[in-house]
């Protein structure tokens, strides 16, 4: 693998495997960021240098380790037996991700295409299947498909955004009579949440590309782009007021600056969607061929089948209690990544 290009794919994998249904649809960046107003832009940075230096850092160590799957690199942080029990857990909470993603496809069906959420939903379902089958090449092809056209729309926003007549107005207020701990505390926990998640496909991703130039550089390249589309996403989303009482707050700044785009918008959110899906299947999957001596079809059958289990709960109770739960069990996870 070229070193460039390698670097490129696995960058691609690493911002299509973070950036979700959350993300897409504005509410993380809402609930970690900007609602805090200008100081949203400090505590990005610091989660975007997070996500550069403790991605590699992730990665690279999976090579020295030669961890297949996430329950190696559990092993190696937190000792064998603990290492199982956060194993088990990180497993759960990535079929719990794995539903928020799902139960997101049905609602933007739903509301968007005015096709049933299951339609919606067994449809995804049926592309991960496929997508996952090919393994790291399904995993790469999927997400260099789409990275490119999502990082396009959300700076093409975000310029629209910053020529409008209200910008530094907008960007410079808000924030006020929040408590400063929690401010502090969402870059870590944002980012916490997001690495210990993305381990399920960064892992057996550096296992499988075994050559510590290009992830070095993959994770360069992902984490400073995932800083740019925060940084992005953010100053877009401060054009609204009242942020947070939004479901979608992205579709309603889509509205505002691009009407015309917003039907664009729409398909981008469903591949940023659609990426983290596949990336959380292929994740699991390697997981419980580590464990059952059972085809890739039937795992992922059973994945799947969890996921959409839990996808019948609808989206905003999912994100809503799921997200900062996990959140703050992850910010041990960092902890020890950080120290190691």
């Amino acid at each position: 693998m070229r070193t460039w290009s390698g670097a490129c794919q696995v960058a691609a994998v690493y911002i299509g495997t973070v950036i979700g249904a959350g993300f897409a649809t504005g509410r993380e960046i809402v609930q970690f960021f900007s609602q805090f107003g200008l100081y949203g832009l400090l505590t990005i940075m610091i989660s975007g240098l997070l996500f550069i230096f403790l991605g590699a850092k992730m990665m690279t160590k999976a090579i020295d380790l030669q961890a297949p799957s996430f329950q190696e690199f559990n092993t190696f942080l937190f000792g064998r037996s603990l290492g199982m029990g956060v194993t088990v857990i990180q497993f759960c909470m990535l079929i719990g991700v794995t539903g928020v993603m799902l139960s997101g496809t049905g609602a933007l069906f739903e509301e968007r295409w005015d096709v049933s959420a299951n339609t919606g939903i067994v449809v995804t379902m049926a592309a991960g299947f496929l997508v996952v089958q090919k393994g790291v090449k399904g995993l790469l092809a999927v997400n260099v498909f789409v990275v490119p056209l999502m990082l396009l729309f959300h700076f093409v926003l975000a310029a629209e955004a910053a020529a409008g007549s209200y910008f530094w107005q907008s960007l410079f207020t808000g924030g006020e009579g929040l408590e400063p701990w929690k401010l502090w505390v969402a870059p870590f926990s944002y980012t916490a949440l997001n690495l210990t998640l993305a381990q399920a496909v960064l892992v057996p991703l550096a296992y499988e590309i075994k050559d510590k130039r290009v992830i070095k550089r993959g994770a360069f390249l992902g984490g400073a782009i995932l800083t740019l589309l925060m940084l992005a996403s953010h100053v877009s989303l401060l054009q609204i007021g009242d942020i947070s009482r939004y479901e979608i707050p992205m579709a309603k700044v889509v509205e505002q600056l691009m009407p015309a785009f917003h039907y664009i918008y729409v398909f981008l959110i469903y591949g940023e969607i659609f990426t983290s899906v596949v990336g959380n299947a292929y994740g699991l999957k390697q997981q419980l061929e580590s464990h059952v001596n059972w085809s890739p079809a039937v795992l992922l059958s059973l994945i799947f089948g969890a996921g959409f289990l839990l996808s019948q709960i609808s989206y905003s109770t999912l994100l809503g209690f799921l997200y900062p739960l996990f959140g703050m069990i992850s910010l041990l996870f960092l902890l020890l990544l950080w120290k190691k």
